[in-house]
């Protein structure tokens, strides 16, 4: 298995590092950190047959897909671009009841 890199990618530097979850002693997971960003990510397993450059393709399409959820286009949710409810169809007065005849 690899160890820890980083790399540079669209001017941001990611430092990666295969290391277990707080509490889980057996998975090792891989963690990466981004400049400009204080958060510290864990996204997947890391597998011995893992290589440097399908990791670095793994967290870069992760990232990516981090930061179209982040902006400012998306802050609303899926709450948000769902659209209007159609307005409420008016409801006709109710049909009188016709006498039955004996």
């Amino acid at each position: 298995m690899i160890g820890a890199f980083s790399f540079v990618h669209d001017q941001r530097t990611y430092t990666c590092c295969p290391e277990p979850i707080e509490g889980d002693h057996g998975e090792l997971w891989w963690w990466f950190t981004v400049t400009h960003d204080r958060n510290r990510y864990a996204p997947f397993l890391a597998h011995p047959r893992d290589t440097r450059a399908s990791t670095q393709a793994r967290i870069v399409a992760y990232y990516a897909n981090h930061l179209a959820h982040r902006a400012p286009d998306n802050r609303g949710g899926h709450w948000a671009r769902r659209g209007k409810a159609p307005a409420p169809k008016p409801v006709g007065r109710p049909k009188a009841a016709r006498p039955s005849h004996p």
